[in-house]
């Protein structure tokens, strides 16, 4: 797995209608790889006062046309992946930052799918969380993280002749956890969790350091 950055340029044209649609980064982030498109892993991230684009991805992405397109002076990064993801041991602490799309299925009836509905308010996003760890193969402390920001993301979106409307609410986590399996959480970090991946949502990253109290 390799983790590439590419500080983009808020200043450019490109990069604000990019921003609007993430239809449009989507694409961009697909452009990087060849062949068919498959789904990587990518966030918007706000570091030191700059705007970053995160993508993971099995194979090292050419970040060539995306840097013309949206970058600034920065030159993008590129890193291995694999010495972070053979730290994560059992019972080893880390510092987390998430963007996910906290959703609940309200169901219609016995015969009709559920319509999938957003958590619009921080308890519920927050539980959305909570209630997610143990699958994932972590534990978060009483108290130990927060949702940090959200926004809701309104795009058209061209599915062969059509054209549909999408709404989608964009909830960033930070916090501290706890790792219990480390063969499940190693997959959250390296597929993502939640819906919305295709949009900039799903990508955990994490870095040592903090204390949990689980």
């Amino acid at each position: 797995m390799v983790l590439s950055r590419v500080a983009l340029d808020t200043g450019r044209r490109s990069t604000m209608a990019a921003l609007a649609n993430p239809q449009k980064l989507h694409g961009a982030v697909e452009s990087c790889f060849p062949g068919g498109r498959e789904r990587r892993l990518w966030r918007l991230d706000t570091l030191g006062g700059k705007l970053y684009l995160l993508i993971l991805s099995e194979n090292r992405p050419d970040l060539s046309a995306l840097y013309r397109q949206f970058g600034g002076q920065e030159p993008p990064e590129s890193r291995d992946y694999a010495p972070l993801l053979s730290r994560i041991t059992a019972g080893s602490i880390w510092r987390f930052r998430l963007t996910a799309n906290p959703t609940v299925s309200c169901p219609v009836s016995a015969e009709q799918r559920g319509t999938v509905r957003a958590h619009a308010s921080v308890k519920w996003q927050e539980k959305w969380l909570a209630d997610r760890a143990e699958k994932h193969g972590f534990s978060l402390p009483e108290g130990g993280f927060t949702v940090t920001g959200s926004r809701w993301l309104r795009f058209a979106k061209q599915d062969g002749e059509k054209r549909r409307f999408v709404s989608l609410l964009s909830v960033t986590y930070e916090g501290v956890l706890q790792v219990n399996d480390p063969e499940r959480f190693t997959a959250l970090l390296t597929g993502g969790i939640g819906r919305g991946k295709a949009y900039g949502m799903g990508l955990m990253t994490v870095m040592r350091g903090g204390v949990a109290r689980v």
